[in-house]
């Protein structure tokens, strides 16, 4: 089994909550071009774009600008160190 080496650097996985929807997920930004989000069952059930279906989801449009806000304004580090380089909207 190949070892799991994302969060080598050190940059843990942090609660965020979602502005639209009040979501709980745990994030991890490592750069302004790559997201990783966790959800758990009370977040699925609480996210309005998620829906009930079930069905495939291909990311929150609400919870992608909370994390985008967050993390401009420093209050979700980037893993790379590359906060001060936000990119245009």
């Amino acid at each position: 089994m190949r070892a799991d080496n994302r969060l080598v650097d050190g940059s843990p996985m942090r609660p965020l909550t979602c502005e639209r929807c009040a979501a709980r997920v745990l994030v991890r930004k490592s750069s302004w071009q790559q997201t990783s989000v966790q959800w758990d069952g009370r977040a699925t059930a609480a996210c309005v774009e998620r829906g009930p279906s079930g069905g495939a989801f291909e990311g929150c449009g609400a919870l992608r600008d909370t994390i985008r806000e967050a993390a401009s304004r420093g209050t979700l580090p980037l893993a790379d160190g590359a906060e001060d380089v936000a990119p245009a909207p």
